[in-house]
């Protein structure tokens, strides 16, 4: 279960994967992922974490509320 804080984008697109979530696939700028009518933009690789902020606008985005998330 991932807890609700920094997370490495890998594991993301794991979990997400999980979820649902096809791909990522190439974007202009940033790659993304689909769920049927939800395209989800996905950071570019960094050498940090993906802190708790982006996190939790990326979730928004995808639909998916805190608890849902953290009971994966």
């Amino acid at each position: 279960m991932p807890k609700f804080g920094p997370i490495k984008r890998k594991e993301l697109i794991n979990y997400l994967r999980k979820l649902g979530f096809d791909g990522p696939y190439i974007g202009t700028k940033h790659q993304f992922m689909l769920k049927k009518e939800i395209k989800l933009t996905i950071p570019n690789p960094h050498q940090s974490d993906i802190g708790r902020e982006l996190l939790a606008s990326i979730l928004r985005q995808a639909g998916i509320d805190r608890d849902k998330w953290e009971n994966l």
